[in-house]
């Protein structure tokens, strides 16, 4: 199985220059637990920020959540793999990294997201057809 066969490709970004408000604001619309951040040019990295970069910063460090930008808290360069990977390297990267995302590129450019539960639920609906 192939990342391509288990992404989202349906990836909600946010500007770097967005505000934490506006970055959970966007969570809350979309349901989602992170977005990736774009580039500011075609040599930038993507980032990503979580409900943990968003704590971290609000609670730990009592930052303010319309000063901050998205920029300044997310991580960057967020780690990337091709959508045409293999599943089973993109599992053992997460564990190894100890992340629960992955972004998927094809041709550099942004194709999706894979997540520690996307590869789990793939598993378990292989497991209950019994294919595995």
């Amino acid at each position: 199985m192939l990342v391509k066969d288990i992404m989202v490709r349906d990836v909600v970004t946010i500007s770097p220059l967005a505000t934490i408000r506006d970055a959970m604001r966007v969570m809350k619309q979309r349901g989602v637990k992170s977005l990736v951040v774009e580039k500011r040019d075609q040599h930038d990295a993507f980032g990503i920020i979580t409900y943990t970069n968003i704590l971290k910063t609000i609670v730990a460090e009592e930052g303010d959540i319309d000063l901050i930008n998205v920029y300044d808290i997310c991580s960057k360069p967020a780690l990337t793999i091709s959508r045409e990977l293999d599943v089973k390297y993109a599992a053992r990267l997460m564990v190894s990294m100890n992340i629960r995302r992955l972004l998927v590129t094809a041709t550099n450019e942004l194709a999706g997201i894979i997540t520690m539960n996307d590869i789990v639920g793939a598993i378990l609906e292989i497991a209950e057809d019994g294919t595995a």
